[in-house]
């Protein structure tokens, strides 16, 4: 499956501060936006398996947006990735738009999730996983994208645990840390993935192939975790 519909317009990720632009009014949580800008860019640009055309695909790679409280960036991508119309942009957080300050599945072609309330996401990525494994779907990888503060949740503990016991090699987290949360340390993240038995990779979240090089790093037999790591937020 390739990244982008042949018809679409080609958007590069030096577009998206200007389809970002295009979403205007109050809520827009921006330093949570940007701080997810290069990761969301170089999994659907270079990693993820799903397209417009195959978003309903059993065989689809999934991506759950946990940090579904700053949803501009997310949106961003999917408009440039052939998802959704740009001209959606422009609605955002209006009465009859589909783009919400949260994102919602049932409304945006290509979010699996409804997204927000954090220490949600992860959970269900591990359920998603599981569910995949049952079905004896092999190739579709699962990928969680998740912010820092999402660790002072507690279900979030748990399903690190559960999936490193379960061996989940198929379930990917992308931890964003920007230093926002409150029981937090600078090595901290990784560490707790690492005593659950997760593969790990902790990189500079702006360095594109930094990135890239941790995406596709092979962990067998674990699930694998990559810490981005970004300004504080401010």
């Amino acid at each position: 499956m390739t990244s982008a519909a042949s018809t679409q317009q080609q958007y590069t990720f030096a577009d998206l501060p200007s389809l970002i632009a295009r979403m205007t009014g109050a809520e827009k949580h921006v330093p949570a936006a940007n701080s997810t800008l290069d990761a969301l860019w170089v999994l659907y640009d270079r990693v993820l398996a799903v397209t417009p055309a195959t978003a309903a695909d059993p065989e689809r790679d999934r991506f759950l947006l946990s940090k579904g409280h700053g949803p501009m960036s997310y949106y961003a991508v999917l408009a440039a990735k052939g998802f959704l119309p740009v001209e959606t942009l422009d609605t955002f957080g209006a009465y009859d738009s589909p783009l919400g300050h949260h994102p919602d599945r049932l409304l945006v072609p290509g979010v699996e999730i409804g997204s927000g309330s954090l220490g949600h996401g992860l959970p269900l990525a591990v359920g998603t996983a599981l569910g995949l494994r049952a079905q004896r779907l092999t190739d579709p990888a699962v990928w969680v994208l998740i912010g820092d503060a999402e660790f002072d949740e507690g279900s979030n503990h748990e399903a690190v645990a559960f999936a490193g016991a379960a061996g989940l090699e198929r379930l990917h987290v992308v931890a964003i840390d920007n230093s926002s949360a409150t029981h937090g340390w600078r090595g901290g993240i990784a560490a707790r993935f690492e005593a659950e038995g997760w593969s790990t990779a902790t990189v500079d979240g702006r360095d594109h192939e930094a990135l890239y090089a941790a995406y596709t790093t092979p962990h067998p037999g674990r699930p694998h975790a990559v810490v981005a790591r970004v300004e504080p937020k401010n």
